[in-house]
């Protein structure tokens, strides 16, 4: 049997996910997760072959912005596990920022309920499973420009936050702060803020 977890912050959909999967007959769902910090004390208690993992997720009790951010500590936690992230979001830029935090897969919600089943049984023997067209465009769309730093720093001005707030919130001088974002805005090409946060939410760098 190959053991998952099923990670989304959407009951709903993890609910749907869990009973889709419980009708395979070499699939058992051993726990189900809302949160990132949930998913890797789940994965911790259950160690399962693998895990589903939303991008798009709660992050409160571990260190990051997303579920991505969420692979290291839940790997970590379940070192025989594999990750497959399921998303709604199907960024290049996610796709390159989950495989280099160790996901062995990458696919988006809306592909056939059969490749989602496939990419589970080959993530299980250890093959890598991505999405064929999104594979192609993180090619062409290449690394993010940014620095972790500078993202990190663009990142909290999403909604609009000042500058003020954002040196509070990542622990850096008003100074530095606005030396970070004017970098960012620079290096992606935008006329000011709100441009720059499009640009890499659109390509998934943030």
């Amino acid at each position: 049997m190959i053991r998952v977890l099923v990670a989304d912050d959407q009951e709903l959909i993890r609910s749907a996910l869990a009973t889709t999967l419980g009708l395979e007959p070499d699939i058992e769902v051993v726990a189900t997760a809302g949160t990132c910090a949930e998913t890797v004390e789940l994965a911790r208690a259950s160690q399962p072959a693998v895990v589903l993992l939303d991008v798009q997720m709660p992050t409160a009790g571990l260190p990051g912005d997303d579920g991505i951010d969420a692979i290291a500590p839940l790997l970590a936690a379940a070192p025989q596990s594999r990750v497959l992230i399921v998303t709604t979001f199907g960024r290049p830029g996610y796709l390159r920022r989950a495989l280099e935090a160790g996901a062995i897969g990458f696919m988006v919600k809306d592909a056939p309920v059969e490749r989602l089943l496939d990419g589970i049984r080959r993530a299980a023997q250890g093959l890598r499973h991505v999405d064929p067209e999104l594979a192609a465009a993180s090619l062409s769309l290449g690394a993010s420009p940014l620095t972790e730093r500078e993202a990190h720093v663009l990142a909290a001005s999403v909604g609009g936050a000042s500058t003020a707030e954002i040196a509070h919130q990542v622990f850096l001088s008003e100074g530095t702060v606005r030396n970070y974002l004017s970098a960012a805005i620079g290096k992606l090409g935008a006329r000011n803020r709100a441009e720059a946060i499009r640009t890499a939410v659109d390509n998934g760098w943030i």
